[in-house]
């Protein structure tokens, strides 16, 4: 399908708010390192990660940016990486990325990466960047700074409370898909009950894990009162895909109806499911970000229109998920604005949606509903699709 019409227009031309997304590597990738972060599992032997969906983007998509023809070979997309090195790279993803503000995870680090700050400095002038604490993390440091039992859940609830309270913090994000799955308990345990969880934890060692514990961490994040984010669907091996279906939540949604937004990350293959929550929750949003530079510009008019079938149009967001590589920022970019031109463009030539309304609904995906959820200011004029919306009616 071809990327023209007034809806890509007004999509190319509108810088996004990437409401998800963690910092980029700072040292030069060989072959083995760049091909690592090629993938959410892992390299396997005689197989090159660059032959996957996502392999086949990068060689299509970010070698012309590394002024390499289309479908470079992989030996020569690496060589032309390394010759420039990673700052010159970094800065060429990211300023064709086109993104104005970045929400940054920054509690995964099994990586020398970017800042928040520096994560902008490399989008270029006018970028913004905040911070998305993670709320596993927190609890790791409370408990690997000496707690007694007993004391865990007030320690806990304060180094939370300290930790929102840093500049430029926008939210929190629980990755209790990875730990336990969604299918908890939704009541509120108790101190007593949390208390008892955190002497075998804290005997044990190692990640937070435990139902009880990550219940305590999901209700301490309705206490904080910002906008909580939750790794849903495709991720890692770590992840028990089956646990992972957002409608596990809805007992806890009921519970935590009227108190913060809840915002579902990835989604894939549960995107449909997770449409229905935002369909009847108030308080539940969605993205399909990591999803759509894995399956590349190709296929993100499926994604999307599968997210967007029931959905209610200020409800869905724009996440990259980019971790390591610059070229996830690049990808997911392009593929959401092709994937949302097309299904919009699509729907405006049959006559199913008005262009106003085409431009209208661009804009609020984009950045209007990341804005206005985690009250983010802005640090431009308002765009051409915005301006747009207004003249379309001339169109």
């Amino acid at each position: 399908m071809s990327a023209t019409g007034p809806v890509h227009e007004a999509l190319a031309a509108l810088p996004l708010v990437d409401h998800h997304c963690h910092g980029i590597v700072t040292a030069d990738l060989d072959s083995a390192g760049f091909e690592s972060l090629l993938t959410e599992g892992e390299p396997w032997p005689g197989i090159s990660t660059f032959d996957t969906p996502l392999g086949l983007a990068v060689r299509r998509h970010c070698a012309p940016l590394l002024d390499l023809p289309r479908h470079a070979p992989a030996d020569a997309y690496l060589a032309r990486r390394a010759e420039l090195g990673a700052d010159e790279v970094n800065r060429r993803f990211l300023t064709a990325a086109a993104t104005e503000a970045f929400c940054v995870d920054t509690g995964y680090t099994p990586h020398p990466i970017t800042t928040p700050e520096e994560l902008a400095q490399s989008a270029g002038a006018g970028a913004a960047a905040y911070e998305v604490v993670r709320l596993e993390s927190v609890a790791e440091a409370v408990a690997a700074a000496g707690v007694e039992p007993d004391a865990y859940p007030g320690a806990f609830r304060t180094a939370a409370e300290e930790a929102v309270r840093r500049p430029g913090v926008v939210a929190v994000k629980s990755v209790a898909a990875y730990r336990t799955g969604f299918d908890l308990d939704p009541a509120r345990p108790s101190d007593a009950l949390v208390a008892a969880a955190a002497r075998q934890w804290l005997a044990d060692g190692g990640r937070l894990a435990d139902p009880v514990l990550v219940r305590h961490l999901l209700w301490t994040a309705v206490d904080l009162g910002l906008p909580l984010q939750l790794h849903t669907g495709f991720g890692d091996n770590d992840i028990r895909l089956h646990r992972v279906d957002p409608t596990h939540l809805t007992d806890w949604l009921h519970l935590t109806k009227g108190t913060i937004p809840v915002l579902l990350l990835h989604c894939w293959p549960y995107q449909r499911q997770a449409a229905y929550l935002a369909a009847v929750f108030e308080q539940v949003y969605l993205d399909v970000g990591l999803t759509l530079h894995h399956v590349g510009p190709a296929r993100s008019h499926a994604i999307l229109a599968e997210a967007l079938e029931i959905t209610p149009f200020r409800k869905l967001l724009y996440s990259s998920d980019a971790y390591g590589l610059a070229e996830s920022y690049r990808l997911g970019a392009l593929a959401f604005r092709r994937g949302l031109g097309e299904l919009l463009q699509e729907r405006v030539d049959a006559d199913e949606l008005s262009l106003p309304d085409a431009l209208r609904i661009a804009a609020w995906t984009a950045d209007d509903n990341a804005r206005r959820l985690y009250g983010l200011p802005r640090t431009r004029p308002p765009s051409p699709s915005r301006l747009s919306v207004r003249n379309s009616r001339k169109v």
